[in-house]
């Protein structure tokens, strides 16, 4: 009884079919070049972030807002409401 998953290709295959062999090689250079491009796209995010603390702006917020943003209103309120509710139990506010 074979276990393999249907469609997958086993190590066997790969050696014995130069197809396989290639169509591997192919997925492997293609990641390489996403992880270049998503290593570039990085440093592009740093040198922003640079410039704006160059520029006096506060990065760490920067960052924060940007976290924020990516929340959904509903999402934000209920953590917001959350955030006030520990600060008034520890007498931060």
């Amino acid at each position: 009884m074979d276990m393999r998953t249907p469609g997958a290709t086993s190590m066997a295959d790969i050696v014995e079919s130069g197809v396989a062999a290639e169509e591997l090689k192919a997925f492997v250079e293609r990641i390489e070049r996403l992880e270049e491009e998503k290593a570039a796209i990085a440093d592009d995010i740093k040198e922003v972030f640079s410039e704006m603390k160059g520029r006096g702006f506060d990065t760490k917020v920067t960052k924060k807002i940007l976290r924020i943003r990516k929340q959904d209103h509903e999402e934000r309120q209920e953590e917001e409401a959350i955030l006030d509710l520990y600060m008034q139990a520890l007498g931060m506010t």
